[in-house]
């Protein structure tokens, strides 16, 4: 894992940047906004932008922490019980345009119409109720790991989350595919389109407040029928991954076979992140795998409270499923 530090002198370049920014960009669901973020994103600390851009070139490990920025715990108020009790401004808002910013350093910030109500910008905190579904929003069971929105092919490249609060240190987990001894014949088997993953329920109508009726049509479909992929892509000698276990099937039983296989490897390789109040982290979500251990949520107030962010290389792939940055 890769990790800067940010300075005295530039926390306050960049509470500098956000003082005169937030005021105008209180929309970041705007497609206006978002512009305008891009621009400003280039003003940012010299040395920000370049550790970066070489994350966004592959030269560094597929996880990158940017510490030592300060959150105002007694603007932040207390933890939501649930995304939905967002209304108006988010006390947040500081935070959530400090991560467009980031993320505009290596694409363009996108959403998903089937999630959170197809908002930019996702609150991850636990749910009463959800503590033993496989969602962000789960807490007492383990949430496996995974590729962020593994089953579209419209998936972000990378995934951004900042950190507001995590009192009790709950850790997510992470596995590099680099990182993976495999046997060639299993590599061969996982390379090859033999495998289905179903979406996983953060994009179902039951956990979104405002359907987007065409949009979950898209979804059931690929529930009913999900096309067949590889797990392994890319170059050979380094390849990319594409993989949610919990939510997989497989055309036959070599193939189940290699899939085994790649869940026991990645299984003793991932390792624990503990995120702490100011870290904002990036996944490249082709390189690595992340999920989450179990924690006892607290329902006080002062629970984990994290923002996310799902970032695409090129928008021209998503042209015609685009409304804004919002994928239908």
């Amino acid at each position: 894992m890769d990790r800067l530090e940010i300075d005295a002198a530039e926390l306050r370049e960049i509470d500098r940047l956000l003082d005169e920014a937030e005021g105008e960009l209180t929309d970041l669901d705007s497609d206006e906004a978002l512009q305008c973020a891009t621009v400003l994103a280039h003003r940012l600390p010299a040395r920000i932008r370049r550790c970066l851009n070489e994350f966004r070139l592959e030269r560094m490990s597929g996880v990158l922490c940017i510490s030592g920025y300060v959150v105002d715990q007694e603007r932040l108020g207390a933890t939501p019980a649930h995304w939905r009790e967002r209304e108006g401004n988010s006390r947040a808002h500081r935070e959530e345009l400090l991560l467009v910013l980031y993320g505009s350093l290596l694409g363009d910030p996108i959403g998903w119409a089937t999630q959170q109500d197809g908002r930019l910008v996702h609150d991850v905190v636990p749910i009463r109720g959800h503590e033993h579904e496989q969602l962000g929003s789960s807490s007492e069971s383990l949430l496996t790991w995974h590729t962020e929105d593994a089953f579209h092919p419209l998936r972000g490249d990378f995934l951004g989350f900042a950190c507001l609060r995590n009192p009790y240190a709950a850790a997510t987990t992470v596995g590099y595919v680099d990182a993976l001894d495999l046997p060639a014949s299993v590599r061969e088997v996982l390379s090859g389109e033999r495998f289905s993953i179903r979406p996983d329920e953060s994009h179902l109508p039951k956990n979104n407040s405002q359907p987007a009726e065409e949009a979950f049509e898209r979804v059931e479909e690929m529930q009913r029928s999900p096309e067949r992929v590889a797990v392994l892509f890319g170059d050979p000698d380094r390849p990319y991954i594409r993989a949610d276990p919990y939510f997989m099937g497989v055309a036959d039983r070599e193939a189940q076979a290699a899939l085994d296989e790649l869940t026991k490897s990645m299984d003793e390789l991932m390792f624990d992140l503990r995120l702490e109040s100011g870290d904002f982290c990036f996944l490249d979500n082709y390189r690595v795998v992340h999920g989450r251990k179990p924690f006892t949520p607290r329902h006080d107030g002062t629970d984990r409270w994290l923002k996310r962010i799902n970032v695409a290389s090129d928008l021209r792939k998503s042209r015609a499923a685009r409304v804004g940055r919002a994928i239908r």
